[in-house]
This record gives C-alpha cells, structure tokens and sequence, in this order.
C-alpha cells in the first residue's frame, strides 16, 4: 500500500515537468510525432502507434545503450496510455456508446440540480463516481461545487471522449 502511494506522490510531483502528452500527434495518422519518439530513442525516426506502444524501457536500453531514469519511465507509460485512449476513441468514431451526444447543458442542470446525488457523473458514463458520490453526498456538496465548474468550463466531459452536443 505504502508503494502504492509513493508511486503516486511521484507522478504526481513529476506531471508539472512532463509534457509528452502535448506531442502527440493526432491519431488520425498512424505515426507517432518524432519530437516523442526522440524523447525516448534518441532519434527522430517515425514510430507506427502499434511500435511505440511495444516499446518497453528494457527494449530502449537495448538498442540505445541509455537506461530511463524513473521519470522517463513514468513519462513513456502516460504517453503510452494517451495514445491508447487516442486510438479508442478514434476506433469509436468519437461516438458516444449509446448513440447519442452527450449535452453540456444537461449535465450542467443535472449537477446543479441533483449534484449531491452524482446523477450528472452517471450521465456521462461515470459510473464508479457517480456511486461514490452518492455514498458521500457529493463530497458534502463540495465535489459536487467543483463538478459545476469543471461542466461549465467544458473540463468535465463524456467518459468515453466525445465532445459535447452542444457545448454551452
């Protein structure tokens, strides 16, 4: 357990520095952005999605001869995670599992309305906090302050990765 958070506290210190996220190339090509790939490699060769989620910081250390300090490593599994997340959303074609967009203006009443309840996390296909929230009342109302915002902010959006239908 103590492991756990350790580890947890260290990404968390770390996500300020790491910026991997910010280039990655959108999934409609199948290439991964060099400024990524060189980040890990050392070189600016074009990597296929499918290469670069293989690749494993042994693997790095065996064809560069550069072992990957921890935050490299934790920097190349979020980036891995990114563009898995990217490439299930494009497989999904950006639509929501039941057809239908998800509204911005919906959840925002759903929160602002019921928002102790969790009802809007439910609505946007949050299913394990929205039964925590019911359990804790929204955090007594506090989560519930902050989903307000994050909904009307836009920062809050589908589970699934699909825009809002209509955005506010």
């Amino acid at each position: 357990m103590t492991k756990r958070f350790y580890l947890l506290l260290l990404t968390v210190l770390f996500i300020g520095n790491i910026t991997t996220a910010a280039v990655i190339a959108p999934v409609a090509t199948t290439t991964v952005d060099p400024a990524l790939s060189e980040t890990f490699t050392g070189t600016d060769k074009a990597f296929s999605a499918e290469d670069f989620l293989a690749l494993t910081p042994k693997k790095i250390r065996e064809t560069t001869g550069r072992k990957l300090k921890l935050k490299e490593s934790i920097a190349l599994k979020m980036a891995q995670k990114q563009i898995k997340k990217q490439m299930k959303a494009a497989e999904k074609g950006k639509a929501p599992a039941d057809g239908k967009p998800k509204s911005q203006i919906v959840a925002l009443i759903l929160a602002l309305v019921i928002g102790t309840l969790g009802i809007h996390r439910f609505y946007l296909g949050y299913t394990t906090i929205g039964i925590i929230q019911i359990l804790t009342l929204g955090g007594c109302g506090i989560w519930t302050l902050i989903d307000i915002i994050r909904i009307a902010l836009g920062d809050l959006g589908p589970a699934d990765g699909s825009a809002y239908d209509p955005e506010l």
